[in-house]
């Protein structure tokens, strides 16, 4: 794997100004500057002309970076309060109301935030919104289940398929919620939905006594760029993933918090820069 820096390359859509945070979790247009008919048009080919003009070892992408829609979980987060919750509540499965652990479900807003974020993306593909190269996907249901309701119908097949990475998960560990199913769960239920190679069939990183610390969910977030620089030829990339973790991508990114709603959406243009 090589070994890059990665860096925000900023002036392209409205969240890259993070004193700003008066847009929308899914702005208009993805929160892309550019209003014009030919806005994605334009905005890949200053990509390609980044990609065509700068040195070796050097590269650009997209990235949308997609946070769940509402879960279980979050609802009890909210009637609980953040405290009484990571004390307590979170530690259970559920309070006789709510089920939320392990590894909740999307509520109906949840559902309805992914299929807005699925208008979206069906509004600007018709103004020439190219195709992800590759969709990634944290391995929790609520994750899963955004990734497959917005992608379903548009790029989701036999031939494109989402690859889901225990990098890419929630925080690790104490709290239920953040405990994932089996791999033959996510292999029966989400179709064309591959786990990568190495994920086990119990969830062998989640223990109830140790929750990761912020520096170590950015080490696997920094992994993950590293894999896709690597791996993927694409120019726009898709994670669907959590709060937390795309916090985390921030971080390794050198630029501060998204702070994303459930069922918000982070678009990025990524320089990747090999040492």
């Amino acid at each position: 794997m090589g070994n890059y820096t990665f860096e925000v390359v900023p002036g392209f859509f409205i969240q890259d100004d993070p004193s700003s945070q008066s847009f929308a979790p899914v702005p208009p247009r993805f929160g892309l500057i550019d209003a014009s008919p030919q806005r994605w048009i334009n905005l890949f080919g200053q990509i390609r002309k980044l990609n065509l003009s700068t040195g070796h070892g050097t590269s650009y992408k997209l990235f949308f970076f997609a946070r769940h829609g509402e879960g279980y979980h979050n609802v009890a987060e909210a009637k609980y309060g953040t405290q009484a919750w990571d004390d307590y509540w979170s530690k259970l499965n559920g309070d006789g109301e709510l089920v939320w652990g392990p590894d909740p479900e999307l509520t109906p807003l949840g559902i309805s935030q992914a299929e807005e974020v699925r208008d979206v993306l069906e509004e600007e593909l018709a103004a020439k919104l190219h195709l992800p190269s590759k969709l990634y996907s944290s391995p929790f249901t609520r994750a899963l289940n955004t990734c497959q309701i917005q992608w379903e119908n548009i790029l989701i097949s036999d031939t494109n398929t989402v690859s889901v990475l225990e990098d890419c998960r929630e925080t690790i560990g104490v709290h239920t919620c953040d405990k994932r199913r089996t791999r033959s769960y996510i292999e029966s239920r989400f179709e064309g939905f591959i786990p990568e190679p190495s994920m086990t069939e119990e969830d062998e990183l989640w223990t109830p006594d140790y929750r990761e610390t912020h520096n170590e969910i950015v080490t696997r977030t920094t992994r993950v760029l590293h894999q896709v620089f690597d791996e993927e030829p694409g120019n726009f990339i898709s994670v669907t993933a959590h709060g937390g973790v795309i916090n985390a991508f921030m971080a390794s990114l050198g630029r501060s918090d998204a702070n994303l709603p459930t069922g918000g959406l982070m678009p990025v243009v990524v320089k990747a820069t090999r040492l």
